[in-house]
């Protein structure tokens, strides 16, 4: 059991440490490497101590107690170094853009609920929710949803494996060339303004994953401050969800935290307290890790499939709906690129795709919707799910 924990809490030291040495980690990005390997912790048996039931009782309870800590501390630190007032600086057509691929979305999971519902999907309105996350905000609302909703690590494995799967070839496509596609479906100028300065870009992307500065002993006083503030955060939650509930309701806790976390970075001092992102980064790879690690083989059977072709069917309505309402308000290819990746994905897969479409003029608008994305995501999924259920 020890060594599992270990394995555990050094995974996401390991996972950086590649990421910041090797380019192949980091095109396979952080929280895709975190699920490989619980996945493969998983399919080797190095998680199963069913033959003592006491040693299977206290690991599975440490598991939990990892797991519902890690992702609400996780939050305000990631959003902390957010500059949500740049969407005030965004061009009208970013905001037409960001909303194309909100409503393509949303209506592709609505639609394909009720296409799919009968099919024998476990969980299927949490599993609608939690995409809804990883749809408009990436791995931090997914996870956090996941946790709000009490979505069980299987689910949540097997609907991550299937996101990957499909996703990944996509962006692929977009990296390899396919950006040149949209833009002859897109034909139309970059919208520019004066607002715009090279200088918000360049300032959010040139942190995005910068591991390695976790290390400098010139950053952990900023960075103590950012986690005393994440766990004061998590205590106000809990505090509420107990004064409300009268138990530690994980939806109320989830919901306070990114409130109050939105609310912080509106405050400079805060913004610009040193990588903030990458601490937080640190407890999703963790939180990763072990959700992946749960994952159970024996659950792989045609509900597993369905969720697939699920998946399959979110994305490719999604995106059509998407490119459908970019043409109709004329927004560029590029710009359809960049919000594409950026609510897929999440902002750090926007510079890459940047840097292979050679268009720098779109990257403050693919980093503000991801960062609307995030902002908005845990609310949108959890509504979702209340619609649903």
């Amino acid at each position: 059991m020890y060594v599992v924990l270990a394995i555990y809490l050094l995974s996401p030291i390991v996972i950086m440490y590649c990421f910041e040495k090797w380019t192949t980690f980091r095109k396979l990005g952080t929280v895709v490497s975190a699920y490989i390997i619980g996945i493969v912790m998983a399919l080797t048996g190095l998680v199963d101590f069913s033959a003592d039931a006491e040693v299977a009782a206290s690991f599975t309870k440490i598991q939990s107690t990892i797991m519902s800590i890690a992702v609400p501390l996780a939050i305000p630190l990631m959003l902390f170094n957010c500059d949500f007032k740049l969407w005030t600086k965004a061009l009208p057509k970013t905001l037409f853009s960001l909303i194309g691929g909100i409503v393509g979305v949303l209506t592709a999971l609505v639609t394909g609920y009720f296409i799919f519902r009968n099919q024998g999907i476990p969980e299927f309105e949490k599993v609608v929710a939690i995409m809804t996350g990883i749809y408009t905000g990436g791995t931090m609302n997914f996870n956090a949803i996941g946790a709000s909703l009490g979505v069980t690590p299987t689910t949540m494995a097997v609907v991550l494996a299937f996101e990957m799967v499909l996703t990944t070839p996509y962006i692929f496509f977009i990296i390899g060339g396919g950006f040149k596609v949209f833009r002859k479906i897109l034909p139309y100028a970059d919208d520019l303004s004066t607002k715009f300065r090279q200088a918000d870009s360049e300032q959010l992307t040139k942190d995005i994953e910068d591991y390695k500065s976790l290390m400098q002993k010139k950053n952990w006083p900023g960075m103590f401050i950012a986690f005393c503030l994440s766990v004061l955060f998590l205590a106000i939650g809990a505090g509420l969800a107990l004064l409300i509930t009268g138990k530690l309701n994980e939806l109320v806790v989830i919901l306070t935290i990114t409130t109050l976390s939105i609310i912080a970075s509106f405050f400079k001092k805060i913004r610009e307290l040193p990588h903030t992102f990458e601490m937080g980064m640190v407890l999703i790879l963790l939180f990763s890790v072990i959700v992946a690690s749960l994952f159970d083989i024996h659950s792989v059977n045609m509900s597993s499939i369905m969720i697939g072709a699920f998946v399959l069917y979110v994305i490719v309505v999604g995106a059509l709906i998407h490119l459908l309402f970019c043409r109709i308000s004329k927004c560029s290819g590029d710009l359809f690129t960049v919000s594409q990746v950026a609510l897929l994905c999440s902002p750090p897969f926007v510079p890459p795709v940047i840097g292979a479409m050679g268009n720098k003029k779109v990257l403050l608008s693919g980093l503000v919707i991801g960062l609307i994305g995030y902002a908005i995501g845990n609310y949108l999924g959890v509504i979702i799910y209340a619609i649903l259920s």
